[in-house]
């Protein structure tokens, strides 16, 4: 018997009706609710209405020495924070791509090391790695990204729909004693230069004093006279100085040197955790005073303080390696008791590792604490000076904003706040334009001519 087409058409029908409700409701689920960590339809749907139009800039993403090999490749949407499969679905119009070497303490046979003649070598094959890789990702997909040398660039890349990368350089350890080498940099593009990192070194005192390394609080007393001569280069070459990372006198004599706005790339108010790597209201307010920036960065240790079972832990910890009870957070977050300066390699191996695995199982913080640290900072110094930096792919990364994909979700927070579309612009990337901007024509002419010989 053969079957009417009515039952034919309900048999057929019912199913394709099914099909289009399901694949309809999933389109809408991963549209509005995919990665949204609980904020109301009505906020997501503007917040990514927004990023449909806003120029936004993340002011500080680390390069891993991996990134761009099998598994790790920039146009596949990867196990990492960045590349640029979640720069589009997140609209991020670009970021700064930090090159940045360290010495090779955890490299090589017997790590990790005390100091070595090799220290230099390899933290300068660390910068060339990753600049290497920031290059050929703009020679492998060049309808996809390009590194933006200007601010003009930059607005022109967002026009084109293209991820713009804007070259920074952190830790000037590897320079040795090479002035010079910051216009070899600034020619190749660079376009932020941050003196610190984790440790002292020959230009300028950290905010982290690393004992195994032999340092101390201070003991440049800021920035030593190669730090100072810096300074002066920087502004000729037209290149914004990064202050986040120093110490706190380091940070004020270039505040007092420097005729150019200051940034601090990727910090966070001292207020919400009591460390010295965080920015006191006085470091804050030296900042604005130069017409610079502060980007709360999204580090869920310096937005919040640790757990009491945490800290518990690191007591735990610390007592088994004789060493008294936590004096403060900053040793909490770091091996930095004096004392460590006296103890074996093997020693200070076991302690860090074991100091750095109790601090990965610690809660992250949320989008509710790194609203706070904006709002906090905005009431101190004012929108003007205020912006966002996630420091991903070293440790950054908040609950709903875990990769470059996850923006949408950091804006609805400051829309939940009342920021008006204006003070989100300003936020996501209007002020730290304003600087660049500042910074390059403040530049010495016959200097700032040299810049672009030796860009790829």
């Amino acid at each position: 018997m053969t079957t009417p087409r009515s039952k034919k058409a309900l048999f057929i029908g019912v199913p394709l009706a099914l099909a289009l409700v399901v694949g309809g409701g999933l389109a809408a689920w991963d549209h509005w609710w995919r990665d949204n960590p609980g904020y109301p339809v009505k906020v997501m749907k503007e917040a990514r209405e927004l990023h449909e139009r806003l120029l936004s800039f993340d002011s500080h993403i680390s390069v891993p020495l991996d990134f761009g090999t099998a598994g790790n490749e920039a146009d596949k949407d990867g196990s990492g924070q960045f590349d640029l499969v979640k720069a589009n679905r997140g609209h991020l119009s670009g970021a700064a791509l930090t090159i940045f070497g360290w010495p090779e303490l955890w490299n090589g046979p017997n790590a990790p090391h005390k100091p070595t003649a090799g220290f230099v070598e390899e933290a300068r094959n660390q910068q060339e790695v990753r600049f290497k890789i920031i290059t050929g990702m703009v020679r492998d997909f060049p309808n996809q990204v390009a590194i933006a040398y200007t601010p003009d660039d930059f607005r022109r890349l967002h026009g084109e729909g293209k991820f713009a990368i804007f070259i920074s350089m952190l830790n000037a350890y590897p320079l040795g004693h090479d002035l010079s080498l910051l216009d070899l940099w600034t020619a190749r593009g660079m376009r932020m230069f941050g003196f610190s990192y984790i440790g002292n070194n020959d230009w300028a005192d950290s905010s982290r004093p690393l004992p195994f390394f032999n340092d101390s609080p201070d003991a440049l007393g800021g920035l030593s006279d190669l730090g100072k001569q810096a300074v002066a280069r920087l502004n000729d070459l037209g290149v914004i100085i990064d202050v986040s990372q120093m110490s706190t006198q380091a940070l004020e004599q270039v505040a007092h040197l420097s005729r150019t706005p200051l940034v601090a790339s990727h910090s966070a108010p001292r207020a919400m955790v009591d460390i010295p790597r965080n920015l006191s209201d006085k470091e804050m307010q030296l900042i604005k005073a130069s017409g610079g920036v502060v980007q709360i960065v999204g580090f869920s240790q310096y937005l919040r303080p640790l757990t009491q079972k945490t800290q518990d832990r690191l007591n735990d910890l610390r007592q088994r390696f004789d060493l008294p009870p936590l004096p403060n957070l900053a040793m909490a977050l770091m091996p930095g008791d004096p004392i460590i300066a006296a103890w074996p390699e093997q020693k200070f191996g076991e302690y860090a590792g074991q100091l750095y695995g109790i601090l990965e199982e610690e809660p992250k913080a949320s989008l509710k604490d790194l609203g706070d640290a904006i709002d906090y900072t905005v009431r101190k110094i004012g929108i003007d000076h205020v912006g966002i930096s996630s420091d991903f792919n070293e440790g950054g990364g908040v609950k709903g904003w875990e990769d470059v994909g996850e923006i949408r979700n950091v804006t609805a927070e400051l829309l939940t706040r009342g920021y008006s579309e204006a003070d989100i612009a300003k936020l996501w990337g209007g002020n730290f334009l304003r600087v660049w901007d500042q910074v390059q024509q403040a530049a010495r002419p016959a200097v700032a001519s040299t810049r672009g010989a030796a860009q790829p």
